[in-house]
């Protein structure tokens, strides 16, 4: 496991880069996305009528795994897999602003992450599954220690993804228009982020700590 850039966590397609056990959940893995092997589960999530804000819905199979065989191919954006005993649930991509259209129409931090994340799959409980989601994205996400603060750029139109973002904590920044949609910024800084991690993990440890309204997918 490298960190590139001192703030994006990558590997090799198919490598485990993170690890966490759960208890009454399971093993809880982050994979670098392998745009071969994966890409019969990623089109059939990107291709669902759901994931109309991701984007992708109108790509075929081989332009699915051309485009993620691309992003592998770069030092400033990866993907992975989010996975319960192996089986993936979730999508999660991550990238350094700087590098992408997003840092044109802010000005990113030198601790700034970028993220985009698709839940794939229902798994466990909507509390179990969102805290699991949380705890991983935030541990995983602002592991380097040089990684400070969460970057999403969510469609303006995804309601749900915003209303999500704000229920965990994000602070709302800004709409900002981009090639491809109009967007609004959130930001989550690592103060804000370890208090999301324990309340996380006191869910899941059994502390009753209710996330009410989590139904929707934050993709952005």
């Amino acid at each position: 496991m490298t960190a590139v850039s001192d703030r994006l966590i990558t590997g090799a397609p198919g490598e485990t880069v993170h690890r966490d056990a759960v208890d009454g959940f399971g093993a809880v893995t982050v994979r670098v996305l392998d745009p071969e092997g994966d890409l019969a589960t990623i089109h059939r999530w990107v291709t669902a009528p759901r994931a109309r804000f991701w984007g992708l819905e109108a790509l075929t199979a081989d332009e699915l795994r051309d485009l993620y065989a691309y992003v592998d191919g770069l030092a400033t954006h990866h993907a992975f897999l989010v996975c319960r005993d192996e089986v993936p649930f979730a999508l999660l991509q991550t990238y350094v602003p700087e590098h992408d259209p997003v840092g044109e129409c802010y000005h990113p931090a030198p601790g700034d992450v970028g993220l985009h994340f698709f839940l794939g799959e229902q798994v466990g409980t909507r509390e179990q599954q969102w805290a699991v989601l949380v705890r991983t994205i935030v541990a995983f996400v602002l592991g380097p220690p040089s990684a400070q603060r969460i970057v999403v750029e969510p469609d303006v139109g995804n309601a749900r993804a915003l209303a999500i973002l704000d229920m965990l904590g994000f602070a709302l920044g800004p709409e900002i228009v981009l090639p491809d949609k109009t967007a609004r910024l959130a930001f989550l800084g690592r103060e804000r982020a370890d208090l999301l991690l324990a309340r996380a993990t006191g869910e899941l440890g059994g502390a009753p700590v209710r996330q009410e309204g989590l139904t929707g997918d934050p993709h952005g």
